[in-house]
Formats: structure tokens, sequence, C-alpha cells
């Protein structure tokens, strides 16, 4: 998303690969919406996307076997692209046939597509608060109408329209972030993502072929202790408030708490991160479904915990018929998610389907949470058992089209398998950058900096020379008083208040006319 500032990178040595993987790497192009633009004033922040001056355009091999064929599949990606467009195909891109013959080989556009919304679910993490030490541990780090500016996202063609907050009241003690000091932004709430909204600009408008709705989920980044405490437990959604009568469509317990529980003590979750959502779908789709110049996409994201919420939110969605328009316009739903776990049973996935909601799975083949829950008892199961357990509380079943990417493909990642970088998000958009299909060399596309992938790991190989983990804050977020000493500064207030018409919006959708 945003330009990694230069320094100088430079191979100790040649590096021998093997003949299936392009050895170079050569920006060509920014990613479609997002386009990079270098900023002192965001040096020490998050980073995602690059640009010809980045770190990237250090990180080649010095020997140039392989080039030849690696510009050579660049090249074929350039003019694909050039011979279609998202304004033309966008349709397609959403998955209205489920990507039939899209991903493999893979198509230059939906690939684009897929690293730019898995940077709208990277933008969570780049701008959640994490540490333990600060004050606002567990918020947004900026306010809403700067977020993607203060993450080097320029020209990004979205506005965010309002911020998503869930109670911590509920038993995901290894998901949720807590401060240590007693006096805190919060005690109970953590932010959770936002919901974005295409603009009015020519060029965004040219450039989507619509208007986008955008949601984003926060997941996690690399622990994966959280997924200790699912409890592994199936119920019918119909008991959480969502309008299905079906009481045979479950999901997993966990999640369904997450996404509807609330604080009525708490500014930011005295409303569930469900209402919050609802409510402001509603709005927009109020406001833009019927549209005479333009049609209207929803779209859900999220990585790994945030894939599960995507999924369940885009379902929830659909099942409350917010997609459809005063005039009886239906919006298509699709949820894009990364290294995401089961959500629900089969009858779940079955009614999914029914109401049309499109989903990708991106995962990396060697990540264990995409494998759970129902580790045993899944999809993947004889059709007899399937029968049999179908009703158990424990017989889980993913949504939708999967595309299965390998991180030992990658030239520029360690093969060792490790469970929280086989997880790692940068590393899935990495890997998605070089992905042209089953069995096709590695060739990476967008001039995408593999450097981002140890932004908040270490899984590039040593001898790329980027230090591990490397993203932070400059200070660790303290600056210098007038006095001398050293302290945390005061933020923004973070955006505590909820529109003035929510419990309106709220009767309208427990009561619709």
């Amino acid at each position: 998303m945003a330009t990694i500032p230069s320094h100088n990178l430079l191979l100790p040595k040649p590096i021998n690969h093997q003949s299936a993987h392009s050895l170079s790497f050569k920006p060509h192009s920014t990613l479609l919406n997002f386009t990079a633009r270098s900023s002192p004033a965001i040096a020490t922040k998050a980073m995602s996307t690059t640009d010809a001056a980045s770190t990237s355009s250090r990180l080649e091999p010095l020997e140039s076997f392989g080039i030849t064929a690696a510009e050579d599949v660049r090249r074929r990606d350039r003019e694909a692209k050039e011979s279609k467009s998202l304004r033309d195909t966008w349709r397609k891109i959403q998955g209205e046939d489920d990507w039939a013959g899209l991903m493999d080989p893979m198509d230059p556009v939906l690939r684009s597509e897929l690293i730019r919304y898995g940077e709208m679910a990277q933008a969570c993490y780049d701008a959640f608060d994490f540490d333990p030490f600060s004050r606002y541990c567990g918020s947004c780090r900026f306010t809403r109408h700067k977020l993607f500016d203060s993450l080097g996202i320029f020209d990004s063609g979205y506005e965010v329209a309002r911020y998503l907050y869930a109670t911590s009241n509920i038993n995901l003690p290894n998901f949720f972030s807590k401060s240590r000091w007693s006096k805190v932004w919060s005690k109970n709430a953590n932010w959770m993502g936002y919901v974005a909204v295409s603009d009015d600009s020519e060029a965004t408008r040219r450039r989507l072929g619509r208007r986008d709705i955008a949601i984003a989920w926060r997941g996690t980044v690399t622990q994966l202790e959280w997924i200790a405490d699912l409890k592994d437990f199936l119920k019918p959604v119909s008991g959480n408030g969502f309008r299905c009568r079906d009481p045979a469509v479950k999901a997993e317990s966990g999640f369904l708490d997450l996404y509807t529980d609330k604080d009525t003590s708490c500014n930011f979750s005295k409303f569930s991160a469900r209402e919050q959502l609802l409510t402001e779908v509603k709005r927009l789709v109020e406001r833009y479904g019927d549209d005479e110049e333009d049609d209207l996409s929803i779209t859900v994201t999220g990585h790994s915990l945030g894939g599960a919420l995507a999924v369940l939110s885009a379902y929830d969605v659909a099942e409350m018929g917010l997609n459809r328009t005063k005039r009886g316009k239906v919006v298509p739903v699709t949820v894009f998610t990364y290294g995401a776990p089961r959500v629900g049973n089969i009858r779940f996935k079955e009614r999914m389907e029914e109401l049309g909601v499109k989903v990708l799975r991106v995962v990396n083949k060697h990540d264990v949470v995409p494998k759970s829950p129902g580790l045993f008892l899944n999809e993947h199961a004889p059709h007899a058992l399937k029968q049999l357990a179908g009703g158990l509380p424990w017989c889980y079943s993913h949504v939708g089209e999967k595309l299965a990417l390998d991180h030992q493909n990658s030239p520029f990642l360690k093969p060792s398998i490790d469970l929280s970088t086989a997880h790692n998000l940068e590393a899935l958009l990495h890997l998605l950058d070089g992905y042209h299909g089953k069995g096709q060399r590695f060739v990476l596309s967008s001039g995408r900096d593999p450097a981002l992938v140890n932004k908040a790991s270490d899984f590039l190989k040593d001898h790329f020379m980027v230090p591990p983990y490397w993203r932070q804050d400059a200070n660790k977020g303290m600056v210098r008083h007038t006095d001398g000493r050293w302290i945390q500064p005061d933020r923004i207030r973070a955006e505590d208040h909820h529109a003035p018409d929510i419990h309106h919006l709220l009767s309208q959708l427990h009561h619709p006319s």
C-alpha cells in the first residue's frame, strides 16, 4: 500500500536457485487503486506496497539466469491487463461465475484485486496498537478520516465510513490486546476493522467500474494461540439474532459471540460489531444502491480470524436482505479471505450458496488455520460419514472456492514450515504476486516489495539481509517533551460516537417494512 523507505540493500553473493523460479525482480507497475508515493512523514509507519525506488529493486540475485523468462511472464501479464480492464470485468472478478478459468492460469486482474483487498485487511494490522505499554493498546492509531493517508496509502479511492469495535468480554483472551495502564481509552473494547466506500472521483469510478462498499476485519498477525481458545462447538445462528429460521444452519460459537456480543457500559461496544456493521451497510446501500450512474458491490475481506468474521458478516448481510435496494436490485456480495478457518457446518455453506454470496479463500497449503476447526469432520470426509455426522456440533465445512499457494515455491522465502510464518498475511500477498498457475514459474508480477514479508516475521531467506520484524514506530511511539523528558504523547480521542440514527436503523432491521 505505501512505499517502503529506500536504503542500500546489497546481496553479498550470487545465489543459485532452481530453474523453476524467477531470479530477478524489477518493479513494473503499482497495484490497482492503491497508488504508492514516498513521503518523509510516513517513513516510520506501516508499509505495504512499493515503487521503482523501493527496497525490492535491491532484492535481486546478482546472476542473470532466468531473467529473460521472467520478463516474458511479466510482459504477458501486462498485455493481458491492457486487453481487459477491471472496469469491464469486475463482475467476473467478484465471482459471478465462481472464478471459473481465472485461477489457472492466474488472471492478472484477479491477482491485482486479491492483493488490493488483502492490503485492505493488512491495513487493520498496520494501524492497530498492539503495544501493552501503550495507553491506547487495542485501538486504531489513526482517526478514520486519515487512516489511509496515515499509512501512506494515497489516492486509495476509498473513504472510511466507520470503524468497527467488539467487546473483549468474551472467551478469546489470546486474540484481544489490552493495555497495562490503569487509565486507558477503553477497558472492554478492541478495534476490529472498518467499513469504507469508494469515492466520487472520476479516476476511481473509471478504475473500478462501479461503487464499492469494502469491509475489512482485523485478524491475528502471527500468533495462533487464539485457535486453542475456540470452543470448537457449532450452534444455530438463529439464536444470535440472525434472520435465518433454519436451526440446522450453524456457525462456530466463538465467532458468533465475537460478532454479536456487546457491553452496554462501554461507549465503543455498547452496540455489537454486528449492529455497527449492519446499520452502516444499510445506510450506504440506501444511499448508493439505486444510483442510475453506478452499479454497487459489497466486498468483505479479512485474514485469519478476520476472515471468519468476513464470511459470517457477508452471510449476515445477505440473509438480512441488505444487499437488495428499495427498487429490488440485488447488490453482489463477495468475500476474499486469507488464511481463514472454517466458520460453519455444511448447511451454513449451502445457505450461503442459496443467498448467492461468493467466497474466494486464499491459503498457504502449509498453514494449519484453514484446517481448523473440524480437523477430522469436515468437507473432505467421506459422504456417508458426513451424512451420519452432519448434525453433530463438530462437523464443519469450508465455503466457496480455494486458491492454494505454496511458500516453498518462492525463491525468496525460507522453505522450512513454521506454523506462524506460514500463516502470515504479507507472505500470502507475496505468494499471490508470484503465482501464475499450477506448475508455472514463480515470477513476481506487480512490483510488490518482498521485504514486506519480514515486516512482522522472519520468513525471508537470510541472504537478502532484510531484518526480521522490522516494522516499528520511531522510538516505539515515545516523544521528547519540552522539558526534556520522554513521554507517550496524547492522541486524538478515539471515535466512540455512533450515528444518531443508529437506533432507528436497528429498529428497521428488527422490524422490516
